[in-house]
């Protein structure tokens, strides 16, 4: 399979309150089945994990020292295999309900781009990544939904073009 491209997305966010209070607990208690599904689903390849501590997910991985800021970084070998992922299974009722976790970051949270097999990610690099698209706008570097033409699924089901 050499100079197979596989697809990486980081997304991130700001957890309304602490991981352990009430106001975020129907979403923590989520993140081991949603994260297990998605470690089973075709095309799935790779998944930055913490401490493997039960309910807890990649929690741990702090930003900026932030306690709540979480981060996703996963591989999958295609768009339509993320797609799949994450507007085809119980993803997208977590999704779609992000707003009562989450709070509003009022820029780009999410990115993606394309690297050789095999690569697997650091959150640095995903967070350059993330920095270099808020500053430069969708480009083969750094990249949402609407800059990649196989994306089909996010026009319908997704947020309707605001960053995803």
């Amino acid at each position: 399979m050499s100079g197979a491209l596989h697809l990486v997305e980081l997304n991130v966010g700001r957890l309304l309150a602490p991981t352990d209070d009430p106001r975020v607990a129907e979403f923590m208690a989520a993140l081991d089945r949603v994260n297990g599904l998605g470690k089973r689903m075709p095309g799935f390849v790779w998944m930055m994990e913490g401490s493997g501590e039960p309910g807890k997910g990649n929690t741990e991985t702090k930003i900026g020292g932030d306690p709540q800021f979480v981060s996703n970084l996963t591989v999958w070998e295609s768009v339509e295999t993320l797609e799949n992922f994450v507007w085809n299974t119980v993803h997208r009722q977590f999704y779609e309900r992000r707003q009562e976790w989450f709070e509003v970051l009022g820029q780009m949270h999410f990115v993606m781009w394309w690297v050789p097999a095999g690569h697997r990610p650091k959150l640095d690099e995903a967070l350059e990544r993330l920095d270099h698209l808020r500053a430069h706008g969708d480009s083969d570097h750094a990249f949402g939904w609407k800059y990649l033409k196989e994306a089909r699924l996010w026009r319908s089901r997704g947020c309707g073009g605001q960053a995803a």
